[in-house]
């Protein structure tokens, strides 16, 4: 990485452009620093994981356990035995930052309160993070609770998978319990929803040991950028120096687009499927990011499979759309089937054989 003449406050931050996973800015990027509640983006990000294998859903009840209750700092205050949805937990946990949510959800998703953070800590190994070590899933602080300005990035780089994790965490205001005796009112403590265009994510973080700490996520013109700052000491600094980043990114850095998005780019023959031919369409936004002014002689050109057996399931990954500057790979995109295409009768694939024997005649 070139040098940056950019100066931060922060005691680590990093900026990462998650689609290559390119650092643009780091400082004392693999430093153990403590979390605060930015730790609750990778619980978070453990709950969409269960939710996303079908181990809990949006809709499941949550009782309100002893230790949830106790739970100190910021809450929603739940009462010992208090049903809950998980939807409204979760929003709990990524508007108000709730503590008490964040025990409630792991041991609705565990089992156990331990159970969940072995997972939290299954997932930072998995995403093959060396600086990170979780404790609790709250982040208060605690002995060998821990993580680095890159390992966060990249736990933001893994929760943009989810864009229902993105939207909870773009919501400004929820109300919670609004049908009862004791409706709450949740503000998102995040203010670079309110003071920077274009973002929508993630979680901030204090506590007298962490200082003021954020990890934030912006997309501008096709392009999206994330940015982990911890240990910056004044008051909303947190929220300067990731502006500062992001106006460095987004003043030197542009996305190049080589494909409209989900726009048919081959065909890809089928074999015994009701249709003979599926359209592949890119996977996400096709383009690449670019230093501004160093953006000639892009092109693409796309790698798919000759023919594929039928079933074939919409979204299933056919080839790859491969992105090229003077010859030199940028990027891959994965080219995916737009629709499905089910497997055809016995007597429909008789008949495609009779047609083409005719046609031949």
């Amino acid at each position: 990485m070139a040098e940056v003449n950019l100066e931060t406050s922060a005691k680590s931050a990093v900026l990462l452009e998650p689609e290559s996973g390119k650092i643009l800015f780091e400082k004392n990027a693999h430093a153990h620093v403590a979390p605060a509640s930015v730790t609750k983006l990778m619980t978070l990000l453990v709950a969409f994981d269960a939710i996303d294998q079908g181990k809990v859903g949006l809709q499941d009840k949550v009782v309100t356990s002893q230790r949830a209750f106790e739970m100190g700092g910021s809450q929603i205050y739940l009462e010992p035995g208090e049903e809950m949805g998980m939807q409204d937990l979760l929003m709990s946990i990524a508007v108000q930052s709730a503590n008490d949510a964040c025990v409630a959800v792991a041991e609705h998703v565990s089992g156990s309160y331990e159970g969940f953070v072995d997972e939290m800590n299954k997932k930072a190994a998995s995403l093959g993070l060396k600086n990170t070590h979780f404790v609790n899933p709250h982040g208060l602080p605690a002995e060998d609770h821990y993580t680095s300005a890159y390992d966060m990035a990249i736990i933001a780089k893994e929760a943009l998978k989810y864009p229902k994790l993105r939207e909870m965490a773009a919501t400004r205001h929820y109300k919670i319990r609004g049908d009862s005796a004791k409706p709450m009112l949740l503000d998102n403590h995040n203010k670079l929803l309110w003071w920077y265009a274009g973002t929508d994510g993630f979680k901030t973080g204090w506590t007298s040991e962490a200082n003021f700490c954020l990890a934030s996520t912006v997309e501008r013109d096709r392009l999206r950028l994330v940015a982990t700052v911890f240990g910056v000491p004044e008051m909303r600094g947190h929220f300067k120096e990731s502006m500062k980043l992001f106006n460095y990114g987004f003043s030197k850095y542009r996305f190049f687009p080589v494909a409209e998005k989900q726009h048919p780019l081959a065909q890809v023959k089928v074999a015994k499927g009701e249709k003979d031919t599926v359209a592949v369409v890119p996977l996400g936004t096709p383009g690449v990011m670019v230093e501004r002014g160093k953006d000639k002689n892009i092109e693409a050109y796309t790698e798919v499979v000759d023919s594929v057996n039928a079933p074939v399931e919409a979204g299933q990954k056919l080839g790859e759309l491969v992105v090229v500057q003077q010859g030199q790979e940028m990027r891959r995109v994965d080219l995916v089937a737009q629709e499905a295409v089910r497997k055809d009768t016995l007597g429909g694939q008789m008949e495609k054989i009779w047609q083409r024997m005719y046609a031949v005649q």
